[in-house]
């Protein structure tokens, strides 16, 4: 597991709570790896533009953070 991730554990805890994906539209950057992006900018406090890749484009993060 990589540093500010949630755990399996978390997770389980976490998943109920993340709003269900649309039927229709673009594919989604899976929920996990959106919480997981938006705990790493918080966590290190770096700039969202810092983000690494992994976590997808850092604008699609920065939505999601704001729209929640």
């Amino acid at each position: 597991m990589r540093r500010y991730e949630v755990t399996d554990e978390q997770w389980k805890l976490i998943e109920p709570l993340m709003p269900a994906a649309a039927a229709t539209g673009r594919k989604r950057i899976p929920p996990r790896t959106v919480l997981n992006g938006v705990l790493w900018v918080l966590r290190s406090g770096s700039p969202w533009r810092d983000l690494p890749e992994r976590y997808g484009p850092w604008q699609s993060i920065y939505h999601h953070f704001n729209a929640w």
